[in-house]
């Protein structure tokens, strides 16, 4: 699988690796990626057939244009090396490392996984990393983890776990995330990697989880990681810029095009002057239509 930098990340669709059907499926539901699953959604007894059945379906199996990750065991679990040396020679997109909590657990994966692409002939740095902040003590050290390797891609985080180590709940209003979610974003995009948001377990609900997309978007989340198919197609709608958006952006970049043309030192859209972050802002609505449609053509062919 070649890997792709600046891709699309709205949808992250979590995947059991013990199911083979649901494996199967994946690629159907159109996700941005794909997230084959052996810690939270697979017993400690079936660990090792799990395994074996997500390298069997990276070997075989075509998913598209899909990213395709998995999610291993955490570093202190005696199943993270047999993970890691199973994976890398089928070459998965990304390992997300689930119960990140410092710095020293990416740059861990990050020197056993320089071993294992020796080991099976790969270039350094074939697989990529992404790092699951789940904890209190996760968050606290968010800014130094998004710095920890170069393998590092994106860093999502994990509300469930999150709140049982502060010791609260999950509430509709979700107050009890506000400073943990924020403090991932702010790491993330300060380190040039994706922040990716929390699942939302209300599977059926999907006026609330639109508006749950809507909010992470505002935190400047770069998708939502996803625990069904029906969740994918909402979550694209809301990172997906609005015709009206697009058509604002690209009316920005026409102008301030013009006004370099001219030699102006200022521009005006709209009644409003056009400074750098704006034009920055309209490249990266600009940018995101622009790779979704390519996404939805080459998935047409």
């Amino acid at each position: 699988m070649t890997y792709m930098s600046n891709r699309l990340r709205r949808s992250m669709l979590f995947v059991p690796g013990n199911n083979p059907a649901l494996i199967i499926d994946a690629p159907v539901f159109t996700p941005d990626s794909i997230i084959l699953d052996l810690e939270d959604a697979v017993a400690v007894d079936q660990k090792d057939a799990a395994r074996e059945l997500v390298v069997s379906a990276l070997k075989t199996l075509d998913f598209g244009v899909c990213e395709v990750c998995v999610r291993i065991n955490g570093r202190h679990t005696p199943f993270f090396a047999a993970d890691v040396s199973a994976l890398v020679p089928v070459k998965p997109h990304a390992l997300r490392l689930a119960m990140v909590e410092s710095a020293e657990d990416v740059a861990c994966l990050d020197e056993l996984l320089g071993r294992c692409e020796a080991d099976a002939g790969l270039p350094v740095g074939t697989v990529k990393i992404m790092a699951s902040i789940e904890t209190a003590k996760g968050v606290m050290n968010a800014s130094t983890i998004a710095l920890s390797s170069p393998r590092l891609v994106a860093m999502s985080f994990g509300a469930e776990d999150f709140t049982n180590s502060i010791q609260s709940e999950r509430t509709p209003g979700g107050h009890e995330l506000l400073y943990a979610r924020t403090a991932v974003v702010l790491a993330a995009r300060a380190a040039g990697i994706d922040p990716i948001d929390t699942v939302f377990t209300l599977v059926e609900d999907d006026a609330a989880f639109k508006a749950d997309v809507r909010a992470a978007k505002q935190l400047g989340f770069a998708g939502k990681s996803c625990v069904h198919p029906r969740q994918i197609a909402l979550a694209h709608e809301v990172f997906l810029p609005t015709p009206e958006e697009l058509s604002k952006a690209e009316r920005v970049l026409a102008a301030y095009t013009e006004a370099l043309e001219r030699g102006a030192g200022v521009v005006a859209v709209e009644g409003r002057m056009v400074d750098g972050p704006i034009v920055a802002r309209a490249q990266r609505v600009v940018d995101i239509a622009n790779a979704s449609k390519s996404l939805r053509e080459v998935r047409a062919r």
